[in-house]
């Protein structure tokens, strides 16, 4: 069985979550409590951090671009980044915006943290892409998306994203909650941490 190596709470393991739901392939959390420096889990990634993948083949792949980029060349059904040169450079370029500037502006520094009430300049971008196309990317679902939605997941557990204000964005991650592959991310509970009352209502 694959086994994923991650932490609750981490936008790039739920990202890495959402892909292989989406490429529907079976794989096994591992929550990892990182700041323990486990030996086994140093072992397969000295930097120690989630998430890791650890294949069927027993093939580690560290990072969660390159464990995207490894899920794409591996298993090539329901892609994620894409077809075309053009499509495929925006995909990547808007998984890299949310995975460096939103993560750290928003969602880790959030979590890390706990500075809460932030101003939400990323979700007025979100919805300036969403008023021009269908996902972020274009007509179709991409990992562009999948990685919005997973740093968005984080912040919307902690109950601070003003969805009131950006409607737009708001309709745009209703309908990724309604997703079958997001309902495993809905349904985390983190110890000690209740979720907002509206992380799991894919009504809002």
């Amino acid at each position: 069985m694959r086994t994923l190596y991650h932490y609750w709470l981490c936008p790039f393991s739920r990202k890495v979550r959402l892909i292989l739901a989406e490429k529907k392939l079976d794989f096994e959390l591992e929550a990892e409590r990182t700041w323990e420096r486990r030996p086994e889990f140093m072992d397969l990634n000295p930097a120690g951090k989630v998430p890791v993948l650890v294949d069927l083949n027993g093939t580690a792949v560290v990072d969660s671009m390159a464990i995207a980029e490894y899920l794409e060349e591996a298993y090539p059904e329901h892609l994620l980044i894409g077809t075309g040169l053009a499509h495929r450079a925006e995909v990547r370029r808007l998984a890299a915006w949310f995975d460096d500037k939103f993560a750290q502006e928003v969602s880790v520094s959030l979590v890390l943290e706990k500075i809460l009430k932030r101003h939400f300049e990323h979700l007025t971008y979100i919805s300036w892409l969403v008023d021009r196309r269908k996902w972020l990317a274009g007509d179709e679902f991409s990992l562009a998306d999948v990685t919005a939605a997973a740093h968005l997941s984080v912040v919307d557990y902690l109950g601070d994203v003003p969805w009131d204000k950006h409607e737009l964005a708001k309709d745009w991650y209703a309908r990724i909650k309604s997703r079958p592959t997001f309902r495993a991310l809905l349904s985390d509970r983190l110890p000690g941490i209740a979720p907002s009352s509206h992380y799991g209502d894919l009504d809002f």
